[in-house]
């Protein structure tokens, strides 16, 4: 049907006859000639109708308007002197259209391609379309190549790709399944798996040594901009392994991903303990781009006038005093801005945020007479403060100050954009907590199946696990940890997770009925295929690039799922809707 492709065509095909097919970019008529930018996959090439050269094909030329489908064969020649287009590969030709077909018409688009402004429902609802523009076009061409080299490299590793179950049983990992209803096993239900977590232990258990698969995961939860109810996953186990094992595994797979991608990264990435990153950052995901790191400064605040900062100060275990120094933020903000950065820290559960500036004849703020002199020192020294600084305070309880200095610290940043836009900063969180505790319930932090460095503890939240999450400029790029693999351990953990025998038997007998046939020490890792390449092509959200996503409410806006089914089925599941009581 065609002989190129649009980007094919250049200086060396000059005098030589071409097919093209693509969609109409533009068509511009100069009185008389008629001058058509044709766009296929990747390029535009400019076609000319003269009807000197085809009357026939300029007359149809006249009828031809924008995201018309063409096929233009005709002759190559050289751009007039000065009407070269640089920015085009295509840029020294145009093509002298000698025969002409309009294979497709188009109606008038609902939106200009490429235009940024156009509501994001308006794009989901015709996403075909938004497919159409060249941006679409790089992030998923970027993908492609990106999950082939992902493929490549783990081959090369030794790693076997094995397929694994899409509707299996539901278990309880953290976050709410989607459920499957059986026709044939009335009232009962598969789910769609969260992840090949189970499966991929049974393969080490069976044997197979290095797995890895390109998986589909569901999740039913409250969306965001880098989440989607279905997203993909790099997932990788592999047996005989310890934690550098697998860590050494994970950086050769990025570091051949972004290099095959036209991308420098180092070979090894920087870690950080996961006490250090809260205690620092106040993120289990901190981004390493830019520094505006936390100071403890709960021993001199205990030592203040202050009954409110020296009544939190008597409790150093479960509370904090953070200090967060800004280089020059006394010259960068007003006092008023400065106030106002409370209401911020508020909507996160703070009750206030004090602040200090760094003046020429020393510290000044609302809260340096509550201080000796010596304090106010020890403050300058222990947060480094230089002359036209400015440092905030947030205190309270543990969790609470971590999260809500956390979020400053990243608000902070994008208000003084200061935060590289073509940086990618890798980061090892490792030593995490095995458990967290909340309203009295003892929780896994990762997932039930993960190695706990000791079961030796005073404090049940003081027990470290071997795993490790692999961040990228802020965002959790995936994780992993070394598995359990034996039965007494696994045991044991279901009972502190208040997780019976006779409920661990029915959730997940089949796991540990497989570790007591010699399963073998296994761990592993996930990295989210999605957020990966929305990281890589610096798109501001997850759905920019996956090919058909859903909206932030879990709707497919361009098929309309979901959607009522036909009583009929609904029968045969043995299922019932019941309507919504009136409000």
């Amino acid at each position: 049907m065609r002989t190129h492709y649009c980007a094919q065509v250049n200086e060396t095909h000059i005098g030589e006859e071409v097919t093209v097919a693509g969609w109409v970019s533009s068509r511009r008529d100069h009185g008389g000639l008629i001058f058509i930018d044709l766009r296929d996959k990747d390029e535009v090439v400019q076609l000319v109708c003269d009807p000197a050269d085809s009357a026939e094909a300029h007359k149809l030329a006249e009828d031809v308007r924008d995201q018309f489908v063409l096929i233009a064969t005709g002759k190559v020649r050289a751009r007039g002197e000065g009407l070269e287009n640089p920015r085009l590969k295509t840029g020294k030709i145009e093509i002298v259209v000698e025969k002409l077909v309009i294979e497709n018409r188009s109606k008038p688009m609902p939106f200009d391609l490429g235009d940024e402004r156009v509501n994001e429902e308006i794009k989901l609802k015709h996403r075909y379309l938004e497919l159409r523009t060249q941006k679409s076009y790089d992030i998923f061409k970027l993908r492609s190549k990106a999950t082939i080299a992902a493929r490549n490299a783990l081959d090369e590793l030794g790693f076997l790709e094995v397929e694994t179950p899409i509707i299996t049983k539901s278990t309880p990992e953290g976050a709410r399944d989607y459920l499957v209803p059986s026709r044939v096993h009335h009232g009962e239900f598969y789910a769609l798996p969260q992840s090949p977590q189970l499966f991929k232990q049974l393969l080490m258990v069976g044997g197979f040594d290095r797995y890895f698969q390109i998986a589909k995961c569901f999740r039913d939860e409250d969306l965001r901009a880098d989440r989607q109810p279905e997203f993909t996953q790099i997932d990788v186990e592999m047996s005989f392994c310890d934690q550098e094992d697998v860590i050494a595994i994970a950086e050769k797979l990025l570091h051949d991903v972004f290099t095959a991608c036209g991308f420098d990264i180092p070979a090894t990435f920087k870690r950080m303990p996961h006490f250090e990153a809260m205690e620092k950052y106040g993120s289990d995901k901190p981004d390493m781009r830019y520094d505006l790191a936390m100071v403890d400064v709960i021993d001199i605040f205990e030592r203040c006038d202050n009954e409110i900062f020296s009544n939190i100060a008597k409790s150093p275990k479960k509370n904090r005093i953070k200090a967060l120094r800004v280089p020059k933020g006394d010259e960068i903000f007003s006092k008023r801005q400065m106030k106002g950065f409370e209401d911020y820290v508020r909507k996160f559960g703070a009750q206030g945020l004090g602040y200090f500036q760094m003046k020429e004849d020393g510290l000044k703020g609302p809260l340096t007479k509550f201080f000796t002199d010596e304090d106010i020192q020890l403050i300058i020294d222990r947060c480094e403060l230089e002359v036209g600084d400015a440092v905030f305070f947030g205190a309270g309880e543990k969790k609470l100050v971590w999260d809500y200095m956390g979020r400053f610290r990243i608000f902070l940043a994008e208000t003084m954009e200061i935060i590289p836009k073509d940086k990618f900063e890798f980061l090892w969180v490792v030593d995490f907590p095995m458990f967290e505790v909340e309203d009295g319930q003892v929780k896994a932090l990762h997932h039930p199946f993960t190695q706990p460095k000791s079961l030796d503890y005073e404090d049940i939240e003081e027990i470290e696990s071997i795993a490790y999450d692999i961040v990228l400029n802020g965002t959790e790029l995936g994780g992993g940890s070394i598995r359990i693999h034996k039965e007494d351990i696994q045991s044991e953990i279901f009972k502190l997770l208040g997780i019976g025998e006779e409920e661990a038997q029915d959730k997940f007998g089949f796991l540990l009925d497989a570790l007591k046939y010699g399963a073998p020490p296994h761990g592993g890792f996930a990295i989210g295929l999605d957020r990966l390449i929305m990281l890589m092509t610096g798109a501001s959200s997850i759905r920019d690039v996956i090919a058909f996503p859903k909206t932030q409410k879990a709707q497919c806006l361009l098929t309309q799922a979901p959607s009522e089914v036909d009583p009929e089925q609904l029968k045969e599941l043995h299922l019932r809707v019941r309507q919504q009581p009136a409000t």
